[in-house]
C-alpha cells in the first residue's frame, strides 16, 4: 500500500509505504502493531528494493510500483539485518540476499528463483549487521558480541573470525572497493567496523589470498554521564563516497557532531554539528549528500558541498533507519513499523 503526503520544502516529495498487508480501507500507521522495520536495501540497478522485519520476513518490492513481489519468512526468528547481493556479484538474475537473525543464523536468498540457497551459523548471539564484499564473494557479519565473521557466500564456510570489537556489540560494517594509494597497503577492498563502545577499525582485504591488514583503529570519547548508558544511541561509520580517503562517524559522544575523517592523513579534517543525537546515517552514493536520522522523529539532509541543512519532518517515531537508492534519487526512512520514500528533486 502507497500513500502520498503533502509536498516539503526544498524540491521533496514524501511517499508512505507500508511493508505489512493491511485491510482494506486502512492506512499504514506505527499503532497497528505491526514489528518494526530494521532495515532497507537496494539492488544494484535500482529496480527493487528489501526490507527485514522482527516477524522474521524478508520482502522484496519493486521500486516503480512500490508492490510486493517476494517474501521470503522465518518462522519464529527476527531478521535483524539484510544486504544485497553487488552488480559484479554476476548476471542481474543471480542476484542474492543476505539476511542476518536474532539466532546467530545467516540465510543467503536467491531473489530470481525466490528460494534459500544457503543457511550458515557463524554467530552464537544475534546479528546486528552484514554486507558483502565488493565481489560478492564473501560476507561479513557482526554480532551482539562484537565478532566479526567473514565466510564464503557460496558454500557457507566461515573461513576467519575477528574479536577485536568483542565485548560490545557491532553496529557497523561497511565495505568499499579500496582506491586510495595512500593508504600504503595491500588489498582490493577497505571495510570498517564500528562497535557500540565508539570504537571504529578501518581494514584492508584481498580474501581470495586471505588477507587481512589493520589500516586504523580510531577511539572517539563516551559520554561522561552514565545515567543512559542503557540507552545510548549507536556508533555508526561510514566510507565517504565523493572521497575514498575518508569515513564518517556518528555516535553518542561528547558533542553531538558528524565527524569527518582522513584515513590518509589520519586525522580528523571536519566536524558538522547536529541538533541531537544521530540514530541513524546515510551517504548519498552520487550526490554530496548526507541524510541523519532522530530520535526526535526528525530527519536532517545535510549539503557538504555549500554546508547548508534542511530539516524534515514525518515519522511518529525515531528515526531509526535512512538508505539512499544507488541512483541517490530516492531516500527511505524507517521509524518502527513505517517506511517514508523521499525524492529527491535535482538528482
Amino acid at each position: 500500500m502507497l500513500r502520498f503526503g503533502q509536498p516539503s520544502p526544498g524540491g521533496w516529495n514524501r511517499k508512505c509505504l507500508c511493508p505489512f498487508p493491511l485491510p482494506r480501507g486502512q492506512h499504514p500507521q506505527p499503532s497497528y502493531g505491526f514489528p518494526q522495520v530494521n532495515e532497507v536495501v537496494f539492488s544494484p540497478g535500482d529496480s527493487h528494493c528489501a526490507t527485514c522485519s522482527e516477524d522474521g520476513s524478508v520482502r522484496v518490492w519493486a521500486l516503480a510500483s512500490m508492490e510486493l513481489v517476494i517474501q521470503f519468512q522465518v518462522l519464529n526468528q527476527s531478521c535483524l539485518c539484510l544486504a544485497w547481493s553487488p552488480r559484479c556479484c554476476g548476471r542481474p538474475e543471480q542476484q542474492r540476499l543476505a539476511a542476518g537473525y536474532g539466532d546467530g543464523s545467516l540465510r543467503i536468498f536467491s531473489v530470481s528463483r525466490t528460494a534459500m540457497e544457503l543457511k550458515m551459523h557463524p554467530h552464537p548471539v544475534a546479528l546486528t549487521t552484514v554486507t558483502f564484499s565488493t565481489d560478492g564473494q564473501t560476507v561479513l557479519s557482526g554480532d551482539q558480541d562484537g565478532l566479526v565473521a567473514v565466510s564464503h557466500s557460496r558454500t557457507g564456510m566461515t573461513f576467519r573470525v575477528l574479536n577485536d570489537h568483542q565485548g560490545a556489540p557491532i553496529s557497523t560494517i561497511c565495505v568499499t572497493r579500496k582506491e586510495c594509494e595512500d593508504l600504503e597497503v595491500e588489498g582490493t577492498d577497505l571495510w570498517l567496523a564500528a562497535s557500540g563502545d565508539q570504537r571504529v577499525s578501518v581494514w584492508a582485504c584481498d580474501w581470495l589470498r586471505n588477507r587481512c591488514e589493520l589500516v586504523d583503529w580510531l577511539s572517539f570519547p563516551m559520554p561522561a554521564t552514565t545515567e543512559t548508558q542503557g540507552h545510548l544511541p549507536p556508533s555508526l561509520a561510514a566510507f565517504c563516497p565523493w572521497d575514498g580517503a575518508l569515513l564518517m562517524y556518528v555516535g553518542p559522544g561528547v558533542d553531538k557532531e558528524v565527524i569527518i575523517y582522513d584515513l590518509s592523513q589520519k586525522q580528523v579534517v571536519e566536524k558538522i554539528p547536529l541538533p541531537f543525537c544521530a540514530m541513524s546515517l546515510s551517504l548519498s552514493p552520487r550526490t554530496r549528500l548526507l541524510a541523519v536520522g532522530f530520535a526526535e522523529c526528525m530527519l536532517r539532509l545535510v549539503d557538504c558541498a555549500t554546508g547548508t541543512a534542511q530539516d524534515f519532518v514525518g515519522h511518529n517515531n525515531a528515526v531509526h533507519l535512512c538508505r539512499f537508492t544507488p541512483s541517490a534519487r530516492l531516500l527511505f526512512t524507517a521509524a518502527c513499523n513505517e517506511i517514508l520514500v523521499w525524492e529527491i528533486s535535482g538528482c
